[in-house]
C-alpha cells in the first residue's frame, strides 16, 4: 500500500479503478488546519491529468508497471505487431497506442512497451533513431551560412526541419523526445 504522504514523482497507484502516476507533488502544512498533499496525477491509460488534494493518511494500492523492450515487426491495417525477443511472443497493438511512436519506428526496430496487468498502455521509441531522408529539396552551394532550415521527409513519412546542407538519400539522427534533427550520420 502507498500512502499519500509517501508520494514521489513517478509513483504509480490504483485509485477508483484507474491507474495513476504522480507527475508532481507538494506536502503542505498550513498554519491553521491539518496538513495535506497537493499532487498532479496522470491517468496512464487515458493520458489525462489533473490536480488533486489528498489527506496524507489516504492509502492506495500500488500499481506494478512492467516494462519490456520489444521489436516492431510490421503493421496489418490498424494493428501493429511487436515481438518479445526473449520468448518470440507477438502482440498486436492498436493504432491509438502506437501513434506517438509511429513517426520514428521502422520494421525490426526496438521500442519500449509498458504493461499494467498484462495490458499494454504505452509505446515509446528509442531516444535517438537514424532514418533515411526520402524526399528533400537540394541544397544550394554557398547557402549554408544563414543557418536556415528546410523540410525533409523521412522513410517513415515523418517530416523534420533540417539544415540546408542535408540532402535526399542521407541518413540523419533524430531525437524522438523533441522530434528534432540532431546530425548527419553514415549509413547505419
Amino acid at each position: 500500500m502507498l500512502s499519500a504522504s509517501d508520494f514521489k514523482k513517478g509513483a504509480t497507484f490504483v485509485m477508483d479503478g484507474a491507474v495513476y502516476t504522480v507527475v508532481d507533488f507538494q506536502h503542505v502544512k498550513p498554519g491553521k488546519g491539518s496538513a495535506f498533499v497537493r499532487a498532479k496525477i496522470k491517468n496512464i491509460m487515458t493520458g489525462s491529468s489533473n490536480e488533486r488534494t489528498f489527506n496524507p493518511e489516504e492509502k492506495f494500492e500500488n500499481a506494478i508497471i512492467e516494462t519490456k523492450e520489444m521489436e516492431y515487426l510490421y503493421n496489418d491495417g490498424n494493428l501493429y505487431y511487436f515481438m518479445d525477443p526473449e520468448t518470440y511472443d507477438q502482440i498486436p497493438l492498436g493504432v491509438d497506442l502506437v501513434q506517438d511512436a509511429l513517426p520514428y519506428l521502422k520494421e525490426n526496430m526496438s521500442a519500449t512497451i509498458k504493461f499494467f496487468e498484462g495490458s499494454a498502455f504505452n509505446v515509446t521509441p528509442p531516444n535517438f533513431v537514424v532514418l533515411l531522408i526520402t524526399e528533400c529539396e537540394p541544397g544550394v552551394k554557398g547557402d549554408t551560412a544563414t543557418g536556415a532550415n528546410k523540410q525533409a521527409t523521412m522513410e517513415t513519412g515523418y517530416k523534420v526541419n533540417v539544415p540546408l546542407f542535408v540532402n535526399e538519400g542521407e541518413y540523419i539522427r533524430i531525437d524522438t523526445r523533441t522530434g528534432e534533427y540532431m546530425e548527419r550520420v553514415k549509413e547505419p
